[in-house]
């Protein structure tokens, strides 16, 4: 589909591995909020019996979640298999098995970003909606992170450290090293 969106400069300007560790802190903010809906007793009787087995095992999916999307990250910031298998206790190979699907499909939502639905008239994202959109997903990680006062006083403590693919006046950012 050779149609732009808005959002194509702006994902533009990200590297693959900016992208990914977006990604990453988004899903990461979707486990902690999940976890913290489970801290606070006051409304348990509110509960349906068993709602809070059901609560747990969102958080678990979305922890798998961000366990994948965590591979993808070490993957793009040149990871091996190998040493990605270390941390999760299992062989090299069972991990490339396990995650090539969602590393597959992080590759081909790079080709096409976007499909047509059934209509042919509205655009549905093939990225993670942090990818996507990185410029709306930096504005609310990094408020969302302040209020959390992770990096205390760092308005900028997701935004910030995300590897560029070129910067706001679009230069490459490694030119200007040289």
């Amino acid at each position: 589909m050779s149609e732009t969106t808005p959002y194509d400069d702006d994902r533009a300007a990200y590297s693959r591995q900016g992208l990914a560790r977006l990604v990453l802190s988004d899903h990461a903010r979707d486990v902690a909020d999940s976890a913290a809906g489970l801290v606070g007793t006051r409304h348990d009787a509110d509960t349906g019996l068993a709602g809070r087995v059901s609560q747990a095992q969102q958080l678990i999916e979305l922890a798998e979640q961000t366990l994948a999307s965590a591979v993808i990250y070490e993957v793009e910031r040149g990871s091996s298999w190998a040493q990605v298998s270390a941390y999760l206790g299992i062989s090299a190979d069972e991990t490339r098995e396990r995650y090539t699907p969602a590393l597959q499909k992080w590759n081909i939502a790079f080709e096409e970003p976007y499909r047509l639905d059934e209509t042919g008239r509205k655009r549905i994202p093939q990225l993670p909606t942090a990818a996507y959109d990185p410029a709306w997903a930096c504005t609310q990680l990094d408020r969302w992170a302040f209020l959390q006062r992770i990096g205390i006083n760092d308005e900028q403590a997701v935004s910030a450290g995300l590897v560029m693919a070129r910067t706001p006046d679009g230069q490459n950012p490694e030119a200007e090293e040289n």
